[in-house]
């Protein structure tokens, strides 16, 4: 389990400190974050679903190294973590990057 599932797990915290304990941008307390997150997972489930659906995936996973959770349309559940910590992270550097841009 340690080539996709641990990184997708510790990916979520390490994302969550970097916001609480570094940036600061309160993206955590905006509607509009959450709001996007869901239109982010309403997009992926169809995506995602679609390349890895099972039993002919476009994209194959090692078996060894997932939890082999799958849900729904067999999405592994890692895909899940690592879309929120890539899509938070992206947003976050956004902020700070448009924080650090002199107006």
């Amino acid at each position: 389990m340690m080539g996709y599932t641990v990184p997708a797990v510790l990916s979520v915290p390490a994302v969550v400190a970097v916001e609480l304990l570094w940036l600061r941008t309160g993206l955590f307390r905006r509607p509009a974050y959450w709001i996007s997150m869901v239109i982010v997972v309403a997009f992926q489930v169809p995506v995602d679903g679609w390349l890895t659906r099972l039993p002919d995936p476009i994209v194959r996973y090692n078996p060894d190294d997932m939890t082999g959770v799958r849900f729904p349309f067999d999405i592994p559940v890692e895909d899940y973590l690592f879309g929120f910590s890539l899509v938070t992270l992206t947003l976050l550097c956004w902020l700070r990057a448009r924080k650090d841009t002199p107006a």
